[in-house]
């Protein structure tokens, strides 16, 4: 059950603060070279995989930091804790330069598939790891795999977890109902079909995406993106990604988020915050809302 506020009764669109005409809350996964083949243990047997996934947080995402500070643009990074085990310096600037740090597994598992206890001892692990690593302790979080079981909402709540940017529920932030009825978790909710693996990914061993035997034309890619996020802002809704520096940061891609990131900021109307910036004014709203 969605719980929608605040949105103006009769329409479709959210109120965002300061006039605001939409919210954009860029968001990026440093997923590394975790994944399937670490879950599966073939890791340490595949060197190209593990390198490919290394140029993320080593190589992709301090050319990504300065992109953003060049455009002025604040965003959220979703990190696997074992990237930050083994990249930790990488993640210090994401920090430094004033972006949010946010949940997204250990080794990228995939929660629908784990019992309560295991993605417990799994978010166990990742506070531990960012409060001792990074003297942080995020209050959002996106499940590695895109899915979740039904206890897993509930069980976030329990780490200080106020926000998940892991559905596809609406175009607007909504509200997870707890088991016992209450409100729950604010969802910023993503769309795969502006993933970045959709049009840029290739890996040749394991291949994935799987029967994918192109890239798609850089031109149009950024065509795309701009076009949907041109289209949430024509209608006042909330817009944020699923990016990967591994991805979408090399060094002839950057022109597509360049490019994005000037469509972004020709609007004077756009509310470009974080994830979690977004989802404390949503609460915050909602509250007031309440009380009148």
């Amino acid at each position: 059950m969605l719980n929608l506020n605040p949105i103006p009764t009769g329409s479709t669109r959210a109120r965002w603060p300061n006039n605001f005409r939409s919210s954009v809350a860029l968001a990026f996964d440093v997923d590394g070279p975790t994944g399937d083949a670490m879950l599966d243990r073939s890791l340490l047997e595949n060197p190209r995989y593990f390198t490919e996934g290394a140029f993320g947080p080593w190589r992709a995402l301090p050319r990504l930091l300065d992109l953003l500070e060049e455009h002025r643009l604040t965003a959220t990074f979703f990190i696997p804790t074992w990237v930050v085990n083994n990249w930790t310096a990488q993640c210090l600037e994401i920090i430094r330069a004033g972006h949010e740090i946010g949940y997204h597994g250990h080794i990228h598992e995939c929660f629908i598939d784990l019992a309560v206890e295991e993605q417990r001892a799994v978010m166990t692990t990742s506070r531990e790891i960012f409060e001792t690593k990074l003297g942080v302790t995020p209050t959002g979080f996106r499940t590695p795999s895109g899915d979740w079981s039904p206890d897993t909402a509930d069980l976030l709540a329990d780490f200080g977890v106020q926000y998940s940017s892991s559905m596809r529920g609406d175009d607007r932030p909504y509200f997870h109902t707890k088991r016992n009825g209450d409100r729950g978790l604010v969802e910023i909710p993503g769309r795969w079909d502006i993933d970045d693996y959709t049009a840029l990914a290739y890996f040749e061993d394991p291949d994935f995406p799987s029967g994918q035997d192109r890239i798609s034309d850089y031109e149009q890619v950024a065509r795309n993106w701009i076009y949907e996020f041109e289209g949430f802002h024509s209608e006042g809704l909330c817009w944020t990604t699923i990016l990967h520096p591994k991805v979408c940061a090399k060094p002839g891609r950057l022109e597509i988020l360049n490019k994005l990131f000037t469509a972004i900021s020709a609007h004077d109307d756009v509310w470009a915050t974080t994830c979690g910036e977004i989802a404390h004014w949503w609460i915050e709203q909602t509250h007031k809302d309440e009380a009148r």
